[in-house]
């Protein structure tokens, strides 16, 4: 008989997301209780349970069935990659059908168990189980109307279980008004897991609650959980809190332009960005841009598409001179395209959960949000977002988000899914319509922590991709598409007549240049003349007075010696 320990112990059932919900595994050594209506994972839930333990932790088990044989539960896990078969060959697992007949039980007063316990205590030996599953508790008293013999069958079936230390997984049907038809199960079991399969609005979703678990602490809410080729995955999607930390790199937008809108640098590592524009304004372009500037950068990107296929945007893409297909190749892009209405809106987050877990990319593209609504209220798709963001967050995910709005000038600031509130970065694409045309425009709203733009740029989708381009301001305000053109045209011309009367002018100055300097050489000349005249008659002068002063002398000397002749 195993003694109790004062800390309880569990033990790790290997399923994804339930392991933390119920903060460790089942109760080791005690019966845990799986039920819930047809079709909702029950046997599914108790077999991976088995198959985990034996590969993943090394503890061998026994599945005792009371409804489908040996060959058709190793039918049924095939499919989840469970090779049964070998384990069963290895002596890892023993499966044991038990029929049950009710017309074969005859109920007296000593009607008891002791052929099941010798069955079940010789398989537990025979390989050293650790594990046990009892799949389904209602068959096996299917024959039994008398319910004191059969509260005391049950008692004494989990007490046996108890005495030998088996972490046993039994599993039951939902009764009418209680968690199972007998309604004794729940109460003698340490641990009970609601399965639930429900409809709504002809979509379907699985959850799971773990409606008690004695001695221990434990998730209480519903979380939806997703049965795929790899088995169960639970998702704790009400535990999503907001103590992540957070990154001051920066990662490209795939646009130069924008870029330097943003402050030069781009988007935040690990923020949350928000595109909103009504329909045919380039929201797709725009993402494909930053899923090509990713995977340039060799790291991941991972695409989930609401409206459009793989096929349908990487053709499309290559309009605009963005080839994803290498990139599809190297493994770096991957697309998740599906329409909304396939699951219910918790089934896409554990789906979305589960895709960022394995292919673990740097930055996770959703074209466009708005369209979750389909698959649920506006209130709930909000719901399943925000909860998107902050699982994103925490793994520093840079997270881009379409989301389609209607047309109109009044929608032009506000979202269908009401998520401007919560992204850090929130930009918007419209259409104009001006002289007859249709052009986009794009605007930074908001972008937390970063210098960025309030200009307007006209936003372009070019055969060379994405083109943002400054905005011309007219008379009757932004000038986008022809009118642009018609403005930079006109623009050019008044630059070019300026240009050629500022040439004109100029050489109007250098012909009066020259003529003043004509005029100056003419005067300077007729100077020169003036004053080689006054000069050549001032020595004139000069040679006459010296002539004369000449001639006086002659005169005087011509007298002198006159006067000695008469002497």
């Amino acid at each position: 008989m195993v003694k109790a320990s004062n800390v309880l112990k569990k033990v790790p059932t290997g399923i994804g997301g339930f392991d933390e919900i119920s903060g460790g595994g089942v109760p080791a050594g005690r019966p845990t209780l799986v039920c819930g209506g047809a079709g909702c994972g029950k046997s599914l839930f108790a077999t991976e349970f088995l198959v985990r333990g034996t590969m993943e932790f090394g503890e061998p088990g026994v599945l005792m069935t009371f409804e489908e044989t040996a060959d058709d539960i190793k039918k049924n896990v095939s499919s989840l990659g469970f090779d049964i078969a070998d384990l069963v060959a290895r002596k890892k697992l023993i499966i044991d059908h038990v029929r049950v007949e009710r017309s074969e039980i005859e109920e007296n007063g000593e009607y008891d168990l002791e052929g099941l316990f010798i069955r079940l205590d010789h398989a537990i030996k025979t390989i050293g189980a650790k594990r046990v599953v009892l799949d389904t508790i209602e068959t096996l008293f299917a024959g039994l109307d008398n319910q004191a013999v059969l509260r005391s069958e049950l008692r004494r079936l989990f007490g046996w279980l108890k005495e030998r230390g088996m972490t046993t997984v039994i599993t039951g049907e939902r009764g009418d008004g209680t968690l199972t038809r007998q309604g004794l199960e729940e109460y003698v079991s340490d641990c009970v897991v609601l399965l639930d399969h429900r409809v709504y609005g002809q979509i379907s979703t699985r959850r799971l609650r773990v409606v008690k678990y004695r001695g221990t602490l434990h998730g209480t809410n519903e979380y939806p959980f997703l049965i795929d080729a790899k088995g169960i995955t639970v998702l704790p999607i009400t535990e999503a809190g907001m103590d992540y930390s957070v990154s001051s790199a920066r990662v490209t937008t795939g646009v130069p332009e924008l870029d330097q809108m943003l402050g030069g640098q781009g988007y935040y590592l690990g923020s949350t960005i928000l595109l909103s524009g009504s329909a045919g304004t380039g929201k797709t372009s725009l993402g494909a841009h930053l899923a090509d500037a990713t995977c340039k950068r060799g790291e991941r990107c991972l695409y989930f598409s609401f409206e459009e296929s793989q096929s349908q945007i990487t053709r499309n893409m290559k309009s605009i001179h963005l080839n994803l297909d290498p990139h599809l190749k190297k493994g770096l892009l991957k697309f998740h395209s599906t329409r909304p209405t396939v699951y219910g809106l918790e089934m896409h987050l554990v789906l979305i959960h589960k895709m960022i877990e394995e292919f673990k990319p740097t930055v996770a593209i959703f074209d466009p949000i708005s369209s979750l609504q389909a698959a649920g209220t506006l209130e709930d798709s909000t719901n399943m977002l925000i909860r998107v963001i902050d699982f994103l967050r925490k793994k520093k995910i840079t997270c881009f988000m379409i989301s389609l709005t209607s047309a109109g000038s009044k929608s032009q600031e506000m979202t269908d899914v009401g998520m401007s509130s919560i992204v850090d970065t929130w930009l918007l694409l419209r259409d104009t319509e001006v002289g007859g045309e249709r052009n986009r425009l794009m605007y930074v709203l908001k972008s937390r922590g970063t210098a960025h733009s309030n200009q307007v740029r006209e936003f372009l989708i070019t055969s060379r991709g994405v083109r943002l381009v400054e905005a011309y301001l007219g008379e009757e305000g932004v000038l986008t598409g022809s009118a642009r053109l018609s403005q930079i045209n006109r623009e050019k011309a008044e630059r070019l007549a300026a240009k050629e009367e500022l040439q004109r002018q100029q050489l109007t100055l250098k012909h009066r240049s020259q003529a003043v300097e004509a005029q100056i050489e003419a005067l300077r000349a007729g100077f020169l003349a003036e004053q080689e005249e006054f000069a050549r008659v001032a020595a004139d002068n000069k040679l006459r007075d010296k002539q004369i002063e000449l001639n006086r002398q002659a005169m005087a000397k011509s007298r002198r010696l006159d006067k000695q002749q008469e002497a």
